[in-house]
């Protein structure tokens, strides 16, 4: 079974389906980046948009009689026996031999009058994903306390129009000497609101102070697992909340349960999800083939 059909799970039934292994997708169609106009750093894919590249992934799937797709929540799971028994938001229940999390992040957003309606067009939480757009643009860095400094200092190699902002929040005195040293504005005042036009931003509002005007902002307010089915399988985490994985087999500390994708929290790219399904993929298959004395 697999928990969650973006990127790094519709990969991994790919792979599975053409090892005649039967699989079932759940998937409650909620990836990180359906608000985004396109996929970026994807070869072959580059501008493509997320619901698009589903689209054509779940109808190549479609050929393999083995992979079904439930369009549904899994919100229960334990081990049972040589497996593992879940449970889905629609009621349906089921076992599998092994399985597969694919669950992937939400971004926490930050709370900001405007923001929901700009989000993925012109507001982003991804600089490899969309920094390349507003190269010598002028935008804004935004994070409480160093984090938006610490964005903005980074975003410097895409462009030299940069303005941190911490809303509210204040610096530390290391971080202030750097954006002085870099030449990075602070505005430290509380943001009211962003406003724009069919979804491009144009001003940032604060409660005190001159407006900014701006073409894109970028956040850095975190991230938390879209789903708790790890921490209920016991599955050991990292000190930065991912789960902690087998570099080879992208296994977890429980016999039996892979990850791939966002979940893992390592590099936070399509094209990396799409590779970690596909190796999780293989470990899974070779992890049959042993138990069936195919292989050593």
């Amino acid at each position: 079974m697999i928990a969650g059909g973006g990127p790094a799970g519709l990969s991994a039934a790919l792979i599975l389906g053409r090892c005649l292994r039967r699989v079932l997708v759940c998937d409650e169609n909620q990836q990180r980046n359906r608000a985004s106009q396109g996929i970026h750093g994807l070869l072959g894919r580059e501008g493509k948009s997320p619901a698009a590249f589903l689209d054509e992934a779940r109808q190549e799937l479609a050929r393999y009689e083995t992979v079904e797709l439930k369009m549904t929540r899994v919100v229960d799971i334990r081990s049972e026996g040589q497996g593992f028994a879940f449970g889905c938001a629609d009621g349906s229940r089921g076992t599998a031999a092994k399985v597969l999390l694919a669950t992937g992040l939400v971004d926490e957003l930050p709370e900001l009058s405007g923001v929901e309606r700009l989000y993925g067009a012109s507001v982003h939480h991804c600089l490899y994903c969309d920094g390349f757009e507003y190269a010598g643009k002028p935008v804004a860095a935004y994070g409480k306390g160093d984090k938006g400094a610490d964005l903005a200092i980074m975003m410097k190699h895409w462009t030299p129009d940069i303005v941190a902002l911490s809303d509210g929040t204040q610096v530390s005195a290391d971080t202030a000497l750097k954006l002085r040293q870099y030449g990075i504005p602070l505005r430290e005042e509380r943001i009211r609101s962003l406003e724009g036009t069919a979804e491009k931003l144009n001003t940032i509002r604060f409660e005190s102070g001159p407006d900014l005007e701006r073409e894109g902002f970028f956040f850095s307010t975190g991230c938390h697992q879209a789903s708790d089915l790890s921490q209920r399988l016991g599955c050991q985490r990292n000190e930065k909340g991912g789960v902690v994985i087998d570099r080879v087999t992208e296994e977890t500390s429980v016999r039996g349960v892979y990850v791939a994708g966002d979940v893992s929290r390592d590099v936070l790219l399509v094209a990396v999800a799409i590779g970690e399904g596909a190796k999780a993929a293989v470990a899974i298959n070779k992890a049959f083939l042993k138990r069936d004395g195919l292989s050593d």
